[in-house]
């Protein structure tokens, strides 16, 4: 892509650029790419001509980006039959044509402190300015955080663990500045290089800190287990009638007692019988203390089961009004945990359906079965579990959500990520892990992913994969229930961090913008 087509057709240049610039995340993980697409099109942003100029540029970026990078939502639509699947071909970029809102809100604030040519003041504009985007797009209109910038240096893990310290917002932000910095060297040599330098460096040492090396492998006979249950059932395979099927194949890969305490986790989606008791006898396709029965009976005397289910919520007069989308702890004589977690974070259009006095009329509903929508639970939680101590829950998409995922004045010792990514085609799995992976490093705590079709995977407390099970096979991990780390710096500041780095990397932009030349 030359100069002279960069500036001839800007429009199209960003949204081609936006795309490839996709292609640095999982699956693909070309993060040197993505990159050099993004120098390009701050490039592009820095010649237009107006300010409607460049908005339109970043807004074009943000169309092509999100369009492939969300390519995996179409498959969300195939397993419903309340709306045409062909809606899913549009609805990617349907969401797209939203979401590039942040990056042109990006583009327009560097903008108005670019110079005659591509300067620091201008890179570090944008640096800043995509931290205050990508946040934004975090928590708008209960927000969409999905592949943030900083997840391309998933692979480079040295990278990535810078994420500890700053968190992933203004990781992304520096990433900006790192494409920015080489768009200086060719016209200001000394201040290209002495940004590349001082990134260099950080990264040099944040390398030289970072041990790769694997843990001890020497473990007691009586330590503590994880046991992670992969059973493969395609979202199309299921439905009210197949509980048995899947509570075999559950049953079956959930191993036998031993000597080690095991904590068997299950998958969010895969038990729709209800757990609870005392609901109207209406409510129960099934009894739920045979249900728990035949669960308990795969436990030793010192194991537990944590398992996605749903928990029913009842108004006065008996009749079930909402729903939510919980996790429950099953111990070996076929009691429920004093607490369960109930989901805080719904997903917009799929637990629940915006504004429905507008879209029912319009023919749309929500992609999850059911006729009530889920009701929201209290936020980040830990749940008591005896001989295993705080585990953390965030239940599937919430594990998404830089900062929100922990309760900071009860920081447990894990966190359980069950999910169900059979709706997210190829490229949705392993991009919710690669998020997964940010949030353990974010954290300092080990998560724990049980998902029915994969990517099922035990993940360290630095981002490190201890064992996975792979998409779309049918199978079970158990190893050693990894340690958390020592609390990092963002989870002692949270995003306040990122907030840190943007002023800083503004405020020195416009220091510099208003220095007497």
């Amino acid at each position: 892509m030359t100069l002279s087509f960069l500036t001839r057709r800007p429009a199209l240049a960003s949204l081609l650029l936006g795309a490839a610039a996709a292609c640095g995340f999982a699956p693909l993980q070309l993060w040197w790419l993505t990159i050099a697409c993004f120098a390009a099109w701050m490039v592009v942003v820095h010649r237009a001509p107006t300010l409607k100029a460049a908005l339109w540029s970043g807004w074009a970026f943000g169309v092509g980006h999100f369009t492939i990078n969300n390519n995996w939502f179409q498959h969300a639509f195939d397993f419903q039959d309340k709306m045409p699947p062909v809606l899913g071909y549009v609805a990617p970029l349907a969401l797209a044509l939203y979401l590039a809102v942040y990056p042109a809100l990006a583009a327009g604030l560097a903008w108005r402190l670019r110079g005659f040519r591509p300067g620091v003041s201008y890179v570090l504009a944008f640096a800043a300015a995509w931290i205050v985007s990508e946040w934004l797009r975090s928590v708008m209109f209960t927000g969409y955080a999905w592949d943030p910038l900083s997840v391309i240096w998933i692979p480079v893990q040295p990278v990535a663990h810078v994420a500890a310290w700053v968190g992933t917002y203004a990781l992304s932000g520096l990433t900006v500045l790192l494409a920015g910095s080489l768009l200086l060297v060719p016209r200001r040599p000394a201040s290209g290089v002495a940004i590349v330098v001082v990134v260099a460096a950080l990264l040099g040492a944040q390398w030289l800190s970072y041990d790769d090396s694997a843990p001890d492998a020497a473990v007691r006979a009586d330590q503590p287990r994880v046991r992670v249950v992969q059973p493969n059932v395609p979202q199309d395979a299921r439905g009210e009638s197949d509980g048995e099927m899947m509570l075999a194949k559950l049953s079956q890969l959930s191993g036998t007692p031993g000597p080690a305490p095991r904590l068997i986790v299950w998958p969010e989606g895969v038990i729709r019988d209800y757990l609870e008791d005392g609901y109207p006898d209406y409510a129960y396709g099934s009894d739920p203390f045979w249900l728990r029965w035949r669960m308990a009976r795969l436990l030793g005397p010192r194991d537990m089961l944590l398992t996605g289910g749903t928990a029913l919520q009842f108004d006065k007069a008996g009749n079930a009004v909402t729903a939510t989308n919980s996790v429950f702890a099953v111990d070996p004589r076929a009691r429920l945990g004093k607490e369960r977690y109930d989901k805080a974070h719904l997903v917009p259009y799929g637990e629940y359906l915006p504004m429905p006095w507008l879209l029912k009329r319009l023919g749309l509903d929500r992609l999850v079965p059911g006729a009530m929508d889920f009701a929201e639970g209290p936020g980040p939680r830990a749940l008591g579990v005896p001989g295993f101590g705080a585990i953390g829950v965030q239940i599937c998409y919430e594990i998404i959500f830089s900062g929100q995922v922990v309760n900071p004045a009860a920081r447990p010792r894990l966190i359980f990520n069950p999910s169900n990514d059979a709706w997210f085609g190829k490229w949705g799995p392993p991009q919710h892990l690669a998020q997964a992976r940010m949030r353990a490093i974010e954290e300092g705590l080990p998560v724990i992913r049980a998902t029915p079709n994969g990517i099922s995977a035990v993940i360290g407390a630095d981002g490190r994969l201890i064992a996975t099970v792979p998409h779309e096979q049918a199978g079970a991990i158990e190893v050693p229930l990894p340690e958390p780390a020592p609390p990092t710096l963002f989870s002692r500041l949270g995003n306040w961090l990122a907030a840190i780095v943007a002023i800083l990397l503004g405020g020195t932009a416009i220091a510099i913008r208003r220095r007497p030349r």
